[in-house]
């Protein structure tokens, strides 16, 4: 039996990163500074971590 799909309501006005992994929703933060990257690293085509890196601007 299909499992029924569930819906999330997210902000569009707010600049964020989600993950879906297995039917949950996963903000991850953003660079503390506001400069840096959000690296994903996938196995077994899911999702599995996340790493974040931040710039520091002069």
């Amino acid at each position: 039996m299909k499992e029924a799909a569930r819906l999330f309501e997210i902000d569009l006005n707010k600049n964020a990163t989600y993950i879906v992994k297995d039917g949950k929703m996963h903000e991850i933060e953003s660079p503390e500074t506001g400069f840096g990257k959000q690296i994903i690293n996938w196995q077994g085509n899911k999702p599995c971590n996340a790493k974040l890196e931040t710039d520091i601007r002069f």
